[in-house]
């Protein structure tokens, strides 16, 4: 079993959904390359190995380490430090052997340089077998990342060669007691010192990886605001020269109702040394720009969870005989499963398109952090990158969260009573998929982002947006020649549009129809509040109408993806209805 070379899905995500024409020449400018390939042909095949390679690794010896993580836990906290169990400790060697730390981080360093998208496509297929380990790993990479992007040279010749050849990795710490999203309230304080080190005091919970050496810590410079501009952030070592004894220590690893391979640490900061990263209170905006990508990579491991919980219950079912036939086969069955892989496939297509947009808008930031030298089309093409990422960051982690939770439960449905069983693998992949659906922001953060996002791009131009509704009709799709799969995503992106339109008036209220049009009416806070109870249905209507756009622009690709796009249309269709009526009935009240 290989789940990229044995998945038709992901060949064909690779082949037609990733934007290869526009992502490899920001990564190899000219050929040959330095590997010495020939063509951008070339580059794709050798991706491909590299895919196939970590597909091979998934599937056999991390599918048997999933499972034994889940049992043994991920080690224990002794004397301050996290020591890492039987199973983890096999993983972490199997990793350094296959040298799959530096996938995205530059040869100069003695990494592979590759595209980002194929890392991502990585951690997907990492999290068929073991969310724990896809979580591990990304902290070697997001760590090197932000080594590079801002931190002193100095520190990145040091570090990120160690991070390759898995030495040593980190954590981002930023939650503390009371003060989770919020995080105005932190209260761990940063004092300067005349050597131009700050010592820290404090303490983070819910770290991942918090005992893996390095950490970037967020806290309050004293005397500055208690506000979101008063927080910076600082990288702390926990093995420091200019402090004796351990600079920071782990206090102790949650036990959790899943993903127990993975340490999810409470740490203590007394006097540790750290250095201020970046300019002082701007912590926040370094931290956010590590939690796009963040937000991403945890859609994709519920990508990664559904994937394998359905693929357990589909073959389960083929097997399964009832009333003489494999339950499969039973109508009420057969309709379900088909649902449920129609979804499946549905959020696949749209974190494959979500993938190519965040890898351009990566690449060509930091080009421009780094060099600040883009030339026009660069910048337009950052500028859109930038949009769309944006965009979707909320909608992929919320959406592909909440259906790894919901679909995992049907599958423990599907294998009946067996699926209450330890024996088989569907109740932990139920149980680990409650850790994407609240780490990175819970969902309920995400649809107020998405809400924020949406009302911004009213608020730009409300006259435009509302207008817009009068020369968009689905009928003029019709008009211009459209086929029939863009007629049916523009009349449902119209009645979406229509629908938000008369719940944003019925929740605002303007005194007069000429305030509608008028974005100074529009900045009054408490005017928002009704609007953002409905802050989740809006998110599903968006995630819905958004991966319709998605399945329609791969329709027009290739008609052997119109099937999918129907499939779709067709399940989301009832959904969206509901949602306007509860609009409708609440707007009313």
């Amino acid at each position: 079993m290989n789940y990229f070379t044995d998945s038709k899905e992901w060949q064909w995500m690779f082949d037609h959904a990733l934007d290869w024409d526009r992502i490899l020449p920001l990564y190899y400018p000219q050929y040959p390359t330095e590997d010495g390939l020939e063509s951008a042909d070339e580059v794709k095949s050798y991706l491909k190995e590299i895919l196939a390679g970590v597909g091979e690794w998934a599937a056999r010896s991390i599918k048997e380490v999933g499972a034994q993580l889940d049992k043994e836990g991920a080690g224990e906290v002794k004397d301050g430090r996290t020591h890492a169990g039987p199973a983890l400790s096999r993983m972490l060697n199997e990793a350094k052997e296959l040298q799959v730390y530096g996938i995205t981080l530059p040869t100069e360093y003695g990494g592979m340089g590759l595209p980002n998208a194929v890392y991502m496509m990585s951690q997907n297929l990492l999290s068929r077998s073991c969310m724990c380990t896809s979580t591990l790993l990304g902290f070697y990479t997001s760590l090197g990342e932000m080594l590079l992007r801002y931190c002193d040279k100095k520190e990145a010749d040091e570090y990120i060669p160690k991070i390759i050849q898995g030495e040593i990795s980190g954590s981002m710490n930023l939650t503390e007691p009371g003060c989770g999203s919020d995080l105005s309230m932190m209260k761990t304080t940063a004092t300067p010192q005349d050597d131009g080190t700050y010592l820290l005091n404090g303490q983070k919970i819910f770290i991942t990886n918090g005992g893996g050496g390095l950490a970037f810590v967020l806290a309050k410079v004293k005397g500055d605001p208690d506000s979101l501009d008063g927080i910076s952030m600082f990288f702390v070592k926990q093995d420091d020269p200019r402090k004796e004894g351990l600079n920071f220590t782990v206090e102790k690893t949650e036990e959790k109702m899943g993903m127990h391979g993975s340490f999810t640490t409470v740490i203590n900061y007394e006097n540790t040394v750290g250095e201020l990263v970046g300019k002082q209170g701007e912590g926040f905006k370094y931290m956010l720009h590590l939690m796009n990508e963040a937000r991403i990579l945890v859609g994709i491991q519920g990508l990664g969870g559904i994937e394998e919980c359905l693929d357990y219950a589909e073959n389960y079912a083929k097997e399964r005989v009832a009333f003489g036939k494999p339950i499969s086969e039973l109508p009420l069955m057969k309709r379900n499963l088909e649902d449920f892989g129609t979804e499946r496939d549905a959020i696949r297509a749209l974190i494959a398109d979500t993938m190519s947009w965040f890898d351009i808008y990566l690449k060509l930031d930091n080009k421009k952090v780094h060099t600040g030298d883009l030339s026009k089309e660069e910048e337009e093409a950052l500028k859109e990158a930038s949009m769309w990422t944006r965009k979707r960051t909320p909608l992929v982690k919320f959406y592909a969260t909440e259906a790894y939770t919901e679909l995992s439960k049907k599958a423990i449905q599907v294998l009946g009573g067996y699926g209450f069983i330890k024996e088989y693998p569907v109740e932990r992949y139920h149980r680990d998929s409650f850790g994407p659906l609240l780490y990175e922001g819970t969902s309920q953060v995400q649809a107020l982002m998405a809400l924020k996002d949406t009302m911004k791009y009213v608020l730009k131009d409300p006259k435009k947006f509302f207008s817009s509704l009068f020369f968009k009709h689905p009928s003029t799709a019709l008009i211009n020649g459209k086929n029939e799969w863009s007629s049916q995503y523009q009349a449902v992106h119209y009645k979406f549009k229509k629908n938000l339109v008369s719940l944003i008036i019925s929740c605002l209220k303007p005194e007069a129809w000429k305030d509608v049009f008028d974005p100074k009416k529009w900045q009054q806070e408490e005017r928002f509040e009704e609007l953002m109870i409905h802050s989740e249905t809006i998110c599903w209507a968006l995630c819905y109408t958004e991966t319709l756009r998605v399945l329609c622009d791969h329709a027009n690709r290739d008609e052997e993806r119109v099937d999918l796009f129907k499939r779709y249309h067709h399940l989301v269709t009832p959904r969206l209805e509901a949602i306007y009526k509860d609009w409708e009935v609440r707007s009313q009240k």
